[in-house]
């Protein structure tokens, strides 16, 4: 009866190694990323201190800080 259940462990066991080896090998990137280029439009700057940005400064007492 040992011998029979110490087959049955081994083959559960095998199973189980081999089902965690093919969800790492699902999740595992097959081939790798292209970078992306966003251009010289999307990387120029965008801020701009316009009047309501100055408002919003002004109300919120950012004035009194130093730059």
């Amino acid at each position: 009866m040992t011998d029979r259940t110490a087959t049955r462990r081994n083959v559960l066991r095998a199973l189980g190694g081999a089902s965690t080896a093919a969800a790492a090998v699902a999740i595992a990137p097959l081939d790798r990323a292209a970078a992306y280029d966003p251009g010289g439009e999307e990387t120029k700057a965008r801020y701009r201190e316009t009047d309501h940005v100055k408002a919003f400064y002004r109300t919120n007492g950012y004035e009194t800080l130093e730059k």
